[in-house]
């Protein structure tokens, strides 16, 4: 599952422009990487030349210009210098922070740095990808036009975000939530005026979302309020009530605009295409990504047919030996089985914990998030997180759920626990944020993210960890399968080769979910584009990466020692990481040739 980020538009969602044209670079392969720095003023920017220094004064000042314009997702990310402020949308500001982005875009792509050391070119590589991503959403995706969740997202985030750790005292975590509150009604009226092009889907899933933040405002947040004074009470009550009612109001408003919304507008290939090279810098385009996913989801379902039972894929919770009886139970249980993964961690040498790692917690996933994260969602520390502490949300325990996450908790826990926890998002995360160099740290690659912790599903498999014909086994190849239909239901609701329920339809019969987790798995899809893809494109790309390297070190490979070279380097493209550990260009070569 992906860790959460709050709604902005540094979010993906829907589409409307074509690219905007841009110059080839001189890449051919004796020109790239390896030549020394002349020195270069920083004034000479302007004429086409800059150095590192001048890289990463432009990147400091991007970050603090970011965190700051987007109070919300700095909460997240665990610097609280504006807890007291949402977003603004308006119009102006809309506009005033593209320009800016496009700005630096301009400047950063005018470097010149064919001569530039290769750690440094790295860093130039990232930077200009960091900014490709908003400048694309702002061009192509235009969210605040197009996607109602950005604003229902700011809300629950907003709350949220304040209450998930007790980074400080819990009235002044009230007295901040106090003032986003007040702020919610004119956001969202902002929202309805930017709202020219509104998407239906993403309009259904905003309304769900809504009607199901009243929990989050009512009993999440108000247990902050025990240490307010009665008049700072007041206050808050009255904020949120008049918060609620204008979410609802917004929700209200959008139902009536539902007929007159176009169903779904996908971004089509060319679009497509430019993600994967200029953000993602992966060396695929669209219709390779989709033959990755087909042939990945008919090998993970014929593994599941050589399976003795078959049916083990499938997670039953009457094969459990215990069925917690409520939701603390499920949690502590659910939780309580991380110490057996790490203990075979260490005693196989598979990977090296550092100190510095927090607790990682299973809670409950909040309703609000529910429409689309139907398998909750990983909340690892923020970058800028001073706890080291990690949370996996879980959706709300129902020993009868027919939902495919609910049931392989109850089973066995470990693949999933694995996936976000230790040896996966939390344990990975934790390091990329101790990072020095603080470009490599910025980086969230997702496809690095994704595919790490799904190759630590099949790695646990294959060194031993699960019984041979288990449950958990069962379950790997499950999980594997659905992430191999998610690629192709990604690429093709995007490129608009299909509607929407045809998207459901293929992950219940390609990938095997019930009708509940396809339409959230769907729904997410839509809302995020390539979010999807990350997960077999990046256990791909580090599986080829790990046979590359074993070749390298001959008889000095060791598979912990693998594991520990490809993660400190943080959550970089995977074309990247292949430079930097086999001091091979070639991948990162083919998708600047081909952009």
């Amino acid at each position: 599952m992906r860790p959460i980020v709050a709604l902005s538009v540094f979010m993906a969602a829907t589409l409307l422009a074509q690219p905007t044209p841009e110059p080839k670079m001189d890449v051919s392969n004796k020109t790239l990487l390896t030549k020394t720095t002349p020195a270069v003023s920083p004034a000479a920017i302007k004429s086409g030349g800059a150095n590192s220094a001048t890289l990463r004064k432009m990147a400091d000042d991007f970050y603090a210009w970011r965190n700051e314009n987007y109070p919300v997702g700095s909460s997240d990310s665990g610097l609280h210098t504006w807890d007291n402020r949402l977003t603004d949308y308006s119009t102006a500001k809309v506009a005033e922070r593209a320009q800016h982005i496009r700005k630096l875009l301009d400047q950063v792509r005018a470097m010149q740095t064919a001569t530039w050391p290769k750690d440094d070119r790295i860093d130039w590589l990232l930077l200009r990808a960091q900014l490709e991503g908003p400048d694309f959403s702002n061009r192509v995706l235009q969210s605040e036009n197009t996607d109602p969740q950005v604003y229902v997202g700011e809300c629950s985030s907003g709350i949220f975000s304040l209450l998930k750790k007790e980074y400080d005292t819990p009235r002044n975590r009230a007295l901040a939530a106090s003032a986003r509150l007040k702020q919610m009604p004119a956001m969202l009226a902002q929202g309805e005026r930017n709202l020219q092009k509104p998407v239906k889907l993403f309009a259904q899933l905003a309304i769900s979302s809504a009607r199901a933040i009243d929990s989050l405002f009512n009993d999440s947040l108000m247990t902050l309020a025990r240490d307010l004074a009665p008049n700072e009470h007041d206050d808050l009550v009255k904020a949120r009530d008049a918060a609620l009612g204008a979410i609802h109001a917004f929700a209200d408003h959008l139902e009536k605009r539902l007929p007159a919304m176009v169903a779904f507008a996908p971004m089509g290939t060319a679009n497509y295409n430019y993600y994967l090279k200029h953000v993602l810098l992966l060396p695929l385009d669209a219709s390779q990504v989709e033959m990755l996913g087909r042939a990945e989801l008919a090998r993970y379902r014929a593994l599941e047919s050589l399976l003795p039972d078959p049916s083990l894929a499938d997670p039953n919770p009457a094969r459990s030996k215990n069925i917690p009886p409520d939701q603390a139970s499920f949690l502590k249980a659910y939780e309580s089985r991380e110490q057996e993964m790490i203990d075979f961690l260490k005693g196989h040498q598979l990977v090296t914990l550092p100190d510095y790692l927090g607790r990682f917690e299973i809670r409950q996933l909040p309703e609000a998030f529910k429409p689309t994260s139907p398998g909750g969602f990983m909340n690892p520390p923020g970058v800028y997180d001073k706890d080291p502490t990690g949370f996996y949300f879980i959706p709300t325990y129902n020993p009868e759920s027919k939902n495919f996450y609910i049931r392989a908790a109850i089973e066995d826990p470990r693949p999933i626990l694995g996936h976000e926890g230790i040896p996966g998002h939390f344990m990975q995360l934790s390091i990329a944020n101790h990072l020095t160099d603080e470009i490599r740290r910025q980086h969230s690659d997702g496809v690095f993210v994704e595919g790490w912790a799904l190759y630590g599903e099949e790695m646990l498999v294959r060194t031993g960890f699960y019984p041979e014909n288990s449950a958990a086994q069962g379950q790997v190849l499950r999980l594997s399968r659905y992430r191999s239909a998610r690629i192709g239901v990604d690429v093709n609701l995007h490129t608009g080769k299909w509607p929407f329920e045809q998207a459901v339809q293929y992950f219940m019969e390609a990938g095997g979910l019930d009708r509940e987790a396809a339409e959230g798995e769907a729904a997410g899809a839509a809302s995020s584009p390539t979010q999807k893809i990350s997960y077999i494109v990046g256990k791909w790309q580090i599986m080829n990466l790990l046979g590359r390297y074993r070749d390298k070190a001959g008889p000095n490979f060791r598979l912990g020692q693998f594991h520990d070279d490809l993660i400190k380097n943080g959550s970089l493209p995977l074309s990247i990481v292949e430079w930097i550990l086999l001091d091979d260009p070639s991948s990162i070569e083919q998708v600047l040739r081909e952009r």
